[in-house]
């Protein structure tokens, strides 16, 4: 296409990656109040697992509807409809639990008003995205996804500091603050132009997909992705104060805002220099590096080691979830919006079993006596929350399983 017409989809990119900002504000601020809710209104460790488990839950069920019905809807209603959502729940977070006579149940309600337009936004923006006008379509991808990530430092970087200036009896102004960039979003996805997708009888079927070897591989890929990351990038904040002892806003700069920067920095070089890099080398090295930042974060003694692994565990995770993308649509180029809703729909799983496990192996180990009686040297909350990181080992050592597998399939087609 003429490079004017390339041009007037700027617009529709610069939206679509305020989409993605707006999904890292939707993920990432609640698990910023977390020491908040539970000091305020006495909600517990299970409480807030259950809360990161309903977040994506509805991500989830609004993945496997929205690859059904979004086609039928038409893509711009759903952005709009996305970003309205998303603006409405960060409206509610502040709003609900300090005027229901349960405010657990606030929070809920807003959490799966956000689920669901962040659920919506990861589905329609990406193909929006590759269908618009370029020939650097994996660079426009791979930057997409960074912006998850420079949303999600945003986020970290700026809630702290108005915690800081306004206090914490001021939380609730925030949400509504950041609900102002979807609400602007929501009109400029009222005027961008958008270009039509692949038409549905072109897209292998989903019934051939699953029959596949490397696909199924795939789906297990994304699973563990999505439970590397969140489950971090979740419990780091109040891994930091409760396990480590430092103030809440050095654990959260040196936590999950460190965190997402070495996670933007990672999605970004690969945006840069993706075509030189061997993916499925890469990927293994990112599993093993997860592996052992896992580890350091639960294992070392000295809080800024600790706090170092859980930065560079961003670095580790960030070419999972796009390099994934990247190897499943080179081996099927027309899998369509219906492949990558898919792994989506995996991805969302694994970011909310991820958390949720963690917290569930949290709260066991921090409740039973007998491994209070085992270390004592330890508080509850710090044997609880160390036992939860080294739990987390197994998903990135799955990778590493699901890299194995993925090579030996392929060998065996392309012998």
């Amino acid at each position: 296409m003429p490079e004017k017409t390339a041009s007037h989809f700027k617009s529709t990119v610069f939206a679509c990656y305020r989409g993605y900002i707006t999904q890292g504000i939707v993920n990432n601020l609640s698990p910023l109040f977390f020491v908040i809710f539970q000091n305020r209104f006495g909600i517990s460790y299970v409480l807030i697992s259950a809360l990161i488990l309903c977040n994506f839950v509805t991500q989830v069920v609004t993945d496997v509807l929205a690859v059904r019905y979004v086609d039928r809807m038409g893509y711009r209603r759903a952005a709009v409809l996305a970003h309205f959502l998303a603006f409405f729940g960060l409206m509610m977070m502040g709003i609900l639990p300090n005027i229901l006579p349960a405010p657990y149940v606030g929070l809920v309600i807003a959490t799966i008003i956000n689920g669901v337009g962040g659920g919506l936004i990861e589905v329609i923006i990406s193909p929006i995205v590759e269908s618009c006008p370029g020939d650097a379509k994996a660079s426009a991808m791979s930057l997409l996804h960074s912006f998850y990530c420079w949303g999600q430092v945003g986020v970290v970087l700026i809630t702290t500091l108005l915690l800081r200036v306004i206090g914490e009896d001021l939380w609730f102004v925030i949400p509504a603050l950041w609900s102002m960039l979807p609400f602007y979003n929501l009109f400029r996805f009222l005027k961008v132009p958008l270009m039509p997708t692949v038409p549905e009888e072109e897209r292998i079927p989903l019934k051939k997909l699953f029959a596949s070897k490397i696909f199924l591989v795939a789906m297990l890929l994304m699973l563990c992705a999505g439970a590397s990351e969140l489950a971090m990038c979740q419990w780091s904040s109040l891994f930091a104060e409760r396990a480590l002892g430092v103030t809440k806003v050095v654990g959260d700069l040196m936590g999950p805002c460190l965190f997402a920067v070495f996670m933007g920095i990672g999605r970004t070089l690969y945006g840069v220099f993706g075509e030189r890099i061997h993916l499925s080398r890469a990927l293994t090295l990112c599993a093993a590096l997860c592996i052992l930042c896992y580890l350091g974060t639960a294992l070392f003694q000295n809080p800024i080691l600790s706090l170092i692994s859980c930065a560079l565990c961003g670095f580790s995770v960030s070419l999972m979830w796009p390099g994934t993308f990247s190897l499943t649509a080179a081996a099927y180029p027309k899998g369509g919006t219906a492949m990558f809703g898919v792994l989506a729909v995996l991805g969302d799983i694994g970011c909310s079993a991820g958390p949720a496990l963690m917290g569930a192996v949290s709260a066991a180990v921090s409740s039973s006596a007998a491994m209070q009686d085992a270390f004592p040297g330890f508080t509850a909350d710090q044997l609880g929350l160390k036992s939860g990181m080294l739990f987390c080992v197994l998903f990135p050592a799955l990778i590493l399983v699901g890299i194995f597998l993925l090579n030996r399939f392929k060998q065996k087609e392309n012998p």
